[in-house]
């Protein structure tokens, strides 16, 4: 069954960059059905929803939020079977828990950390 194992998150400054990476993980077939699968970013703030931020199709397409346009990048590389989510220009508004998603299935990595000091 597939799984997904986030990493990247930290404390940055406000104009700082991080990078998230999401992995799949699990078994044999685990790396192919990441691929074939739309994987998306999402976040959570403290008391309230989680939103999407970005998604990138099997096929390599992109949707961002617009709170996120022009700043972060979501990309991935199918020989490794990862996702990963490029931040630049960090603002204190984007602190939050980051959460993996592979659309197909609904599952959901454990979350990682990311803060932005102003």
């Amino acid at each position: 069954q597939l799984q997904l194992v986030e990493s990247g998150g930290g404390l940055v400054q406000a104009g700082e960059s991080l990078r998230l990476s999401c992995a799949a993980s699990g078994s044999a077939a685990s790396g192919i059905i990441f691929n074939i699968n739309t994987i998306a970013w999402y976040r959570q703030a403290p008391g309230k929803q989680r939103d999407l931020v970005a998604a990138i199709t099997s096929g390599g397409s992109t949707t961002y939020a617009d709170s996120v346009k022009g700043r972060f990048t979501i990309s991935r590389d199918y020989a490794k079977y990862t996702v990963t989510l490029q931040m630049n220009s960090l603002k204190p508004e984007d602190t939050a828990v980051y959460y993996c998603n592979a659309r197909v299935g609904n599952i959901w990595g454990q979350g990682t950390q990311v803060t932005v000091s102003s």
